[in-house]
């Protein structure tokens, strides 16, 4: 059936889409805020071109066309976020130094609500928060563009061929193709697994709560029976970080010695528990933002944490507090 807009309900038409445009989005460029201002750009065009809008194809896949075409052209300008991992290998404590890239280097946490649709199918939400989690966005960060659209397309939202086919004005066997390309290329990078997290269980919440205490309470030796053996931390946007629960917790003890007494606000971010860091203020006596932790957890136990400094990006962004009462 055609699907026939005109101008007097376009709006609240396109608004329906604006969540599940912005997780797209967020797959293919790896940024929250590029996302955003795509899915906007999106919006622009369509309102310019409604009157082209023939109802050949839904309203959703004539958006997606053009939301493809806004993140392939910047993506053909040379952008690729990353992971700190991506970059460089893990640095002993020893020799570890602090060397800042600049903003457009990294990978950026986004919020679930920001990204992830309202849906009652358990399945769907399962897809959903697994394909946004930072270490999956990551691994997509490495194929080239055309071939990211097709495995998210496919993969992420269960488009078929042929419909992948017609938004990417190309053949069913050159979607096929490019799918089997980037499934190999994905198997390769291995995103590092972790355990589902919404809701999240008895065990899961204790551990979390675990987690909190051993850090407000810098107690290192409680905290280090809470990471795997081989737990990473990484701190964008430092391209510095470490593997092994002894190197992190020598760290902390040395140059993070400076985030004792710090406070943990929970959140919630790509899927994945996280925490607002908010580090003890002398001058305020309060507590001033430090760094959006996002957490992987993984068979009972905390395998990776990422800090995210620049709070003057992430905080307002996560709609957390600009500091903490004493």
């Amino acid at each position: 059936m055609s699907d026939v807009v005109t101008t007097d309900d376009l709006d609240a038409r396109l608004e329906k889409y604006r969540r599940e445009l912005t997780g797209y989005c967020y797959r293919m460029l790896g940024s929250a805020f590029e996302a955003e201002d795509a899915v906007q750009d999106t919006m622009v065009r369509a309102w310019r071109s409604i009157d082209s809008f023939e109802g050949r194809s839904s309203l959703r896949s004539w958006l997606y066309r053009i939301a493809t075409n806004v993140c392939l052209d910047a993506l053909n300008a040379g952008n690729r976020r990353a992971r700190p991992m991506d970059l460089t290998d893990p640095t002993p404590v020893a020799q570890a130094r602090l060397h800042e890239r600049p903003e457009i280097t990294w990978l950026e946490p986004v919020p679930d609500g920001r990204v992830l649709p309202s849906t009652a199918d358990p399945a769907d939400t399962a897809v959903s928060r697994e394909t946004v989690r930072l270490a999956f966005v990551a691994a997509l960060q490495h194929l080239p563009p055309k071939q990211r659209a097709v495995l998210i397309l496919r993969e992420v939202l269960a488009w078929k061929a042929s419909e992948a086919a017609e938004l990417l004005g190309t053949s069913v066997a050159s979607v096929n193709s490019a799918l089997q390309r980037a499934r190999s290329t994905l198997a390769e990078q291995a995103p590092a697994a972790a355990d589902p997290a919404n809701p999240l269980d008895d065990e899961q919440r204790a551990l979390l709560d675990r987690y909190v205490a051993a850090f407000e309470g810098y107690d290192m030796t409680a905290l280090t029976a809470l990471l795997h053996e081989d737990a990473t931390m990484s701190m964008p946007p430092y391209d510095l970080w470490l593997r092994g629960h002894d190197d992190i917790v020598a760290w902390m003890l040395g140059v993070g010695e400076v985030c004792r007494g710090s406070k943990l606000v929970p959140t919630v971010a790509n899927g994945q528990p996280a925490f607002a860091h908010y580090h003890p203020d002398p001058e305020s006596g309060g507590f001033a933002p430090w760094a959006l932790i996002v957490l992987q957890l993984h068979d009972g136990k905390v395998g990776g944490m990422d800090f995210f400094l620049d709070t003057k990006r992430w905080f307002p962004l996560f709609d957390l507090p600009d500091r903490l009462p004493a």
